[in-house]
């Protein structure tokens, strides 16, 4: 029995948990309501408060105190050549022997540098970079062909590869926009599909192919992000897509978080990285 509390002990002990990083700044502002068991949240958005008392210029240049950019001393740009082509790409933090792996995929007209530009979306990215170099963790943010086939397979070979240097990681992709066109293709390959531990969209779509996927019959956790206002794709249309998770199984690991009033881009600035993950890693197959 002792051997047993042992082996259970130190397998809790090895759960990965992200410590704190400027967690009173991001926290979520207050919940307007909840259902689903708490898995479905409203939360109060605000222009005035969440952009113009926390920028320094509104949506270019947050105020010094959210950022952290001692970080970018492990930050490298990089070029990756793969069977799918060249794949450049920002790696921050542990290129080997990471615990967590973190990606990030850009909407239309992003490139490899939004994810990982320390002023603008709040600090939100920055704080996501320091959370990673300072839990043993690697953050990459690629650039990609297109949405489509071939940037599934070049982000695939990205992923494959810093697997295979972190074999123990759990890794977790996260979409924004248009990027979640390759978080549903990353869930549909046999590859990445029976690989990637956590997704994340953040103001971005939905793909009902997801309940044919090696990812769903995992129960990989899902977490949404979205704007009440988002008018590229619509609030409605992603609720509901959440609730038919749920409709299909009632304990699948999903959240959803509606920033209320909150546009396209307002999950990408409010999301907190560290309750979110923390979250995954808990519930990660």
């Amino acid at each position: 029995m002792a051997s047993l509390f042992f082996l259970i002990s130190a397998a809790h002990a090895n759960a990965l948990e992200l410590k704190p990083f400027k967690d009173d700044l991001f926290a979520y502002p207050a919940a307007l309501s909840s259902d689903t068991s708490g898995a479905y949240t409203v939360i109060d958005y605000q222009e005035l408060r969440d952009i113009n008392q926390r920028d320094q210029v509104p949506e270019r240049r947050v105020h010094a105190q959210y950022t952290d950019t001692s970080v970018r001393k492990m930050q490298q740009d990089l070029l990756l050549k793969t069977d799918a082509g060249d794949v450049r790409h920002i790696a921050v933090g542990k290129t080997e022997g990471a615990g967590i792996i973190v990606l990030y995929l850009h909407g239309q007209g992003g490139s490899r540098k939004q994810g990982v530009d320390d002023f603008t979306f709040g600090g939100n990215f920055n704080r996501l970079k320091n959370l990673m170099a300072g839990n043993g963790g690697l953050y990459l943010s690629p650039d990609f062909p297109d949405f489509g086939d071939k940037g599934a397979a070049q982000v695939a070979a990205l992923i494959d590869h810093y697997a295979q240097q972190s074999p123990a990681a759990k890794i977790f992709v996260a979409c924004g926009s248009m990027g979640g066109a390759l978080c549903w293709k990353l869930a549909a390959r046999k590859d990445t599909g029976g690989r990637i531990d956590g997704l994340l969209l953040l103001g971005s779509l939905w793909d009902e192919s997801y309940f044919a996927s090696p990812a769903f019959k995992r129960r990989v956790p899902v977490f949404f992000g979205q704007g009440s206002h988002d008018v590229v794709f619509p609030v409605a249309s992603q609720e509901a897509f959440f609730r038919s998770i749920l409709a299909k199984s009632k304990t699948y690991p999903t959240r959803f978080v509606r920033f209320e009033t909150g546009t396209h881009g307002t999950p990408i600035r409010m999301v907190d990285w560290r309750g979110t993950l923390n979250w995954m890693l808990s519930k990660a197959p």
